[in-house]
């Protein structure tokens, strides 16, 4: 069905659960409990409690503040209008403004039967605690992430995986033709599994750490460095000039390309310092544009080997 989602279920349950609940207890205003729910259900545990810890002390407040006004200056619409706008200003000090509707229709129940007294306090008080409760309640079930997040890191690193091989394809042919929307599309798809896994952080409230969205923010990391060596693997591909380190650094992007689920990335780094090795042994360059080609590559070597240092730091950190 149409908008039938997680929380939508959670909301009719919830707010249905909170009602009845309210009415076996013969409280005044039983249904105010299911609005509770309603305003107090977020797509996330943390945002749930932060929602319902604001409309709670704004419910309080205003059921302490508003008795106080009524009985002292009398239930009229004047002594409302008052009321309201002395209240607003305190909840947007104390930063909890977000309980605004919900306090405000606490104090229209007092107004209603226009009497302060211990018996109306408690009613209301109850339907707090009952909407409060059932909130916390269907909001304690959430559902899991994880094949989600599974199938966008596998994803993340099917592109990473092509972009590494377009690059040691390039290096050595330059007549290649790749367009590089690998680029754009891994980016994309970092947005959105950033996104769930952000949801997934929200809904573990005593989980400081989550290896997923470290591991997201280290592909970030990487996914800038391709960035910036894009262009300069295609300045180095459009030369005809043969220079040996150009081949060697192919062959080390190809065997990149095919270990990017791989945490280990020792033998990688071990190429990449013969790589260097073979630069320091090589004549000094004998054209301007042999000495660019070489520094470029030397560029390139020195971007991959920092994309292989980030996800050696956050797979150790992990």
């Amino acid at each position: 069905m149409v908008g039938m989602g997680y929380r939508t279920i959670k909301t009719a349950i919830g707010a249905g659960l909170a009602i009845w609940i309210a009415t076996l207890l013969e409280l005044e205003f039983a249904s105010f409990a299911a609005i509770i729910v309603i305003m107090c259900i977020e797509t996330t545990k943390k945002k749930t409690l932060h929602s319902i810890q604001k409309k709670f002390f704004a419910s309080l407040l205003s059921l302490l503040l508003g008795s106080i006004f009524f009985e002292l200056l009398g239930y009229n619409p004047i002594v409302l209008t008052l009321f309201i706008l002395f209240f607003v200003p305190i909840l947007v000090k104390l930063r909890i403004q977000e309980g605004l509707i919900t306090s405000i229709v606490i104090v229209l129940h007092i107004y209603v039967v226009k009497e302060a007294n211990l018996e109306n306090l408690l009613n209301e008080l109850y339907i707090i605690f009952i909407g409060i409760g059932i909130a916390l309640l269907v909001n304690s079930i959430m559902p899991s992430f994880k094949k989600e997040i599974e199938k966008y890191k596998t994803e993340i690193e099917k592109k990473f995986s092509v972009i590494l091989y377009e690059f040691s394809a390039f290096l050595k042919n330059s007549e290649r033709n790749w367009d590089g929307k690998e680029l754009l599309e891994v980016e994309n798809i970092l947005n959105q599994a950033k996104n769930i896994v952000i949801q997934d952080v929200e809904n573990h409230l005593l989980r400081k750490e989550n290896k997923d969205y470290f591991y997201l923010e280290m592909r970030e990391d990487q996914l800038e460095i391709l960035n910036q060596m894009a262009p300069i693997i295609s300045i180095v591909s459009t030369s005809e000039l043969n220079v040996k380190q150009r081949g060697m650094l192919a062959n080390i992007f190809l065997n990149i390309s095919q270990h990017v689920d791989s945490g280990d990335t020792t033998i990688a780094l071990q190429h990449l310092d013969k790589y260097e090795e073979s630069i320091r042994e090589t004549e000094l360059p004998k054209s301007r544009e042999e000495f660019e080609i070489r520094a470029n590559l030397y560029y390139l070597n020195f971007a991959i080997k920092n994309y292989l240092v980030i996800k050696k730091n956050i797979f150790n950190k992990v």
